[in-house]
């Protein structure tokens, strides 16, 4: 019997094709955009995240005061760290693999007729370590580089790329705005970063370099500390923010005067308003399908009332008022199916067109393609239903009495 009701349902598809599309288009687009919607924010999820696990794994970043995204004053809370306070956390700071101080400024590079905007940071060869930075050529400083603040530096791929194409930047002499240094090591490339920015274009050198000749001061505004493992990320947090307390002489009663971040919480943070906002736009077009449900039961509801004199004579000759019923709810149900089917691979194919143009990976997620196929399949028996039960419901007499 419903196999019947299938191959009646494909018929009356068949007779009213431009009908029949015009039906589908809500649901089409509908299931389309949630399917564009889902796989797209998903792609911008996993590039986000994979950016910023470039960044360096199991990472903390401290910073002075309690919130340096905004112009910090000049007062005792948001005073830069020392060597004092670097000195101190190495020396009591546990379950660790890495402890850099880092002080950056936007800079110009100059080799022979060229030039090239850059940011400069002046730090020691725990960077690299903490950073999860590999060197494509040379080497990083040696200590006695770092103490002395020897003028030597170490670029980035874009750097290089820029200024010494197509010879190599290694054991080239350039300059870093009013200084000139010796280039001793090239960095493998990271490409692009999680906020748009270019993490090749880059220029490292000695912190006591950078600050005498560079910064004319001795602040360091960040130091970024690498948890030996995912497990040692909460303990290393408590002993840092313990160190910082003391040595920034914060009484108990006060609030902290730094920031301590860990890179997870920041993915995390990320990755759920990605999902939040990815949610919200699926919500909105998702209204769609409903739009493409009532468009169903409008037009279920003309097939009725021109197939009315049909009914009647189905019903006449002892057709069930269920067969009747099953045959108009197959009938929704492949529209709202063929609808779904052609959303799913419309969706997909505009995800994977914006994941191209956007240069996002392509992520779709099965449930929710098989949840979007299943919806669509709801929403037709759900309007197909009204209809159908109108058609089961007609009386015999009065349907074949019907012009």
């Amino acid at each position: 019997m419903l196999w019947e009701a299938f191959k009646l349902a494909l018929l009356s598809v068949r007779r009213n094709v431009l009908r029949s599309i015009l039906t589908l288009l809500g649901i089409v687009i509908g299931v389309g955009a949630v399917i564009a919607m889902v796989t797209i924010g998903n792609g911008t999820t996993q590039r986000v995240t994979e950016d910023l696990s470039k960044l360096g794994s199991n990472l903390l970043i401290v910073q002075p005061g309690r919130n340096t995204f905004g112009p910090g004053g000049a007062g005792q809370e948001n005073r830069s760290f020392d060597d004092r306070t670097l000195a101190k956390l190495r020396a009591e700071l546990t379950g660790v693999r890495a402890i850099a101080p880092s002080a950056t400024r936007a800079a110009t590079l100059i080799y022979g007729a060229l030039n090239f905007a850059t940011t400069v940071t002046g730090t020691d060869s725990e960077f690299f370590a903490a950073q999860d930075w590999s060197f494509a050529q040379g080497r990083p400083f040696t200590d006695g580089e770092v103490k002395s603040g020897s003028a030597v530096c170490i670029i980035g791929k874009s750097v290089e790329d820029a200024l010494f194409t197509p010879d190599s930047g290694l054991g080239k002499r350039m300059r870093v705005g009013t200084i000139s240094c010796d280039v001793i090591g090239v960095l493998a490339s990271k490409g692009q970063g999680a906020f748009g920015n270019d993490q090749d274009n880059t220029v490292v050198m000695p912190l006591r370099t950078y600050q005498r000749r560079l910064a004319g001061n001795t602040r360091i505004p960040t130091i970024y500390i690498s948890a030996a493992t995912a497990e040692d990320i909460p303990a290393v947090t408590a002993s840092t923010e313990q160190i910082l307390r003391e040595v920034r002489r914060v009484g108990p009663d006060k609030d902290d005067t730094f920031t301590v971040r860990d890179m997870s919480q920041i993915i995390s943070t990320m990755t759920s308003t990605s999902t939040l906002l990815t949610g919200l736009l699926s919500a909105v077009a998702g209204v769609s399908l409903l739009v493409g449900g009532i468009g169903i039961m409008n037009i279920m509801l003309v097939s009725v009332t021109e197939r009315t004199r049909e009914i009647g004579i189905r019903l006449a000759i002892g057709a069930l008022e269920r067969q009747v019923l099953t045959q108009f709810l197959v009938e929704a149900l492949v529209l709202a199916l063929l609808g779904g089917v052609i959303g799913i691979m419309l969706g997909l194919a505009l995800a994977g067109a914006a994941g191209y143009f956007l240069a996002i990976p392509f992520a779709p997620s099965l449930s929710i393609i098989v949840l979007a196929f299943l919806f669509s399949g709801a929403i037709g028996l759900g309007f197909g239903f009204f209809p159908a039960r109108r058609a089961a419901r007609l009386d015999p007499i009065e349907a074949l009495r019907h012009e």
